[in-house]
């Protein structure tokens, strides 16, 4: 059996480098890939999510990341007063903000 290895023809050793075009550009795909269905739309929200909470006044109905639905009661740099109801007020992060409720 190792005489017939011996007997078989070498590999002239072209063609490798079509190989390594062809797999730098299937990672060229890839990467457009998840850059335009992962990346760049995470990147859009953000932005949105920058813009709303940027936006707050005083008075808007929101709901908070846990569920909470309240109205913005006050205004800081980095926190908002929640009025839950009942006249309860809640300190939370401007970031827990999910979304503002339009009437």
């Amino acid at each position: 059996m190792d005489i017939l290895l011996a007997m078989a023809p070498a590999p002239d050793g072209q063609g490798g480098g079509g190989s390594m075009i062809s797999t730098l550009i299937m990672f060229g795909a890839i990467f457009a890939i998840f850059y335009f269905m992962i990346i760049r739309p995470q990147q859009k929200r953000a932005k949105d999510q920058k813009k709303m909470i940027e936006a707050l006044q005083k008075g808007d109905k929101i709901i908070l990341s846990g569920g909470m639905h309240g109205i913005i009661a006050g205004l800081e740099d980095k926190t908002v007063l929640v009025d839950v109801g009942n006249n309860v007020k809640i300190k939370f992060e401007r970031s827990s903000i999910l979304s503002v409720l339009k009437d």
